[in-house]
Parts: C-alpha cells; sequence; structure tokens
C-alpha cells in the first residue's frame, strides 16, 4: 500500500506527539538549509528529539520520505489563470519559483511517480484548463512545459552551486572565458556560432526562462491552431 493510502498510527500523549506532516515538515527544514545529504530518518529524528525507531510507524524508507517532501512542496505550486496558456506559464512559473525556494527540488522533479495529493491537484488544474481546446493528446502537453520548466530550472540550480563552489558569478566566468572564445571564433570555423555570441542580448535568468517559455507555448498555440 502506498503511503498516501496508509493511515497514520493513532496519536498517543507523548512529550514529543508526531505526524507525518511534522516528520516531512522537519525533513523540509534540514534539506533547505543543507541539501538532501542532510536528510536521512536518523537526523530528521534528531531535529525532532524523538528515537529514530518512532518514524518508521509512520513512514517506511527515505524513499517514502523524499516522495511526502517533493509532495509537500507541491501545495506550493498552483496554476492559475484565465485560459490554458496563462494556466501552463503559471504552471512553469510556479515550479521554477519553487525549486528557488527549495534548491533540492532540482534533484527531484522527474524520474520519481508525483502521485500524492497535491500533486494531483496540481494535475488536474492543468488538465482542466486544456479541455475544449483542440489537444488529443494533453499529457505530452503537460510534459513538454513541465520538462521545459525542470530542466531550465535545473540549469539555473546548477550555475548557483557552481557560483557558490568556485565564487565566480556569470560576469566573472565571462572574463575569465571571454579570450579563449575570441581566439578560437578568429578562427573562423564556427561563423554562425560567433555572429550570435557578438550580437546576443545580456539577458537575465528571468528574461532567458521568460522567452523560452514562450517559445514552447507559441508551438503549443500553433499546433492549436492547425486543428
Amino acid at each position: 500500500m502506498l503511503v498516501w493510502e496508509r493511515p497514520e498510527p493513532p496519536s498517543r500523549p507523548v512529550p514529543a506527539p508526531l505526524s507525518r506532516e511534522r516528520i516531512v515538515r522537519a525533513a523540509i527544514r534540514l534539506a533547505d538549509a543543507d541539501g538532501l545529504d542532510a536528510v536521512s530518518l536518523r537526523k530528521v529524528a534528531t531535529a525532532l528529539d524523538v528515537r529514530p525507531m518512532r518514524l518508521y510507524g509512520y513512514i517506511a524508507s527515505k524513499e517514502e520520505l523524499l516522495d511526502l517532501m517533493v509532495d509537500a512542496v507541491h501545495a506550493e505550486i498552483r496554476p492559475a489563470g484565465d485560459g490554458w496558456r496563462e494556466v501552463l506559464r503559471s504552471l512553469a512559473e510556479s515550479i521554477r519559483h519553487a525549486a528557488h525556494t527549495h534548491e533540492w527540488l532540482a534533484d527531484l522533479l522527474d524520474g520519481r511517480p508525483q502521485l500524492g495529493p497535491h500533486a494531483l491537484a496540481t494535475g488536474e488544474t492543468v488538465v482542466a484548463a486544456l479541455d475544449g481546446v483542440g489537444v488529443d493528446d494533453v499529457m505530452p502537453v503537460v510534459a513538454a512545459v513541465k520538462a521545459y520548466a525542470v530542466g531550465a530550472v535545473r540549469r539555473e540550480v546548477a550555475e548557483r552551486r557552481a557560483e557558490r563552489a568556485t565564487g565566480m558569478d556569470e560576469r566573472r566566468w565571462q572574463e575569465a572565458l571571454g579570450p579563449y572564445l575570441r581566439r578560437t571564433f578568429a578562427t573562423g570555423r564556427f561563423p554562425a556560432l560567433a555572429t550570435v555570441v557578438h550580437d546576443a542580448a545580456h539577458l537575465d535568468a528571468d528574461q532567458t526562462f521568460r522567452i523560452g517559455l514562450d517559445v514552447v507555448l507559441d508551438g503549443i498555440e500553433a499546433r492549436i491552431s492547425r486543428r
């Protein structure tokens, strides 16, 4: 039986009462502070001042705990808007905001089944917004938007981590790599790429994300229009 369906143990009048919600919130606090490496049932038990064995009455494994953490954060992913395009835009932006707030989420999005009540509520909102707009295969459309959002936030999180590890922000990387690129492009081997890099607008992360998202949404709109 999945954790979503398994009832919690009855509450007991003990000095440190437990619930799945308290356990998950403690795990999220640890992950927010120090990443997923800081999350284990033993560490969560320590944070809650209980013995680790008490947690096993609520959660069978670390994998279940991670699933519960991801679903808890899905409560913050609440797509809304007038019409399918705004709902899909809101979905992507909400995923990005959640991953910026909880950086560890970028490591767990996709590749894990998202079947908890909050994740299903998000899916229900998005699928309902696409109902009747002329899309036969709704799930690939939703998957395309989610894949874009997840890919973008993973890149952004990776850049954040690299900056913390090296102390070099984007400007410093550009200064360090600029001479190499100028020498390489001067060979004439990469004329198209040289032109794009030379003429490229200096966009920040927000602008880059929104332009890419517009490209995805424009493609979906074109597909709908063809029908």
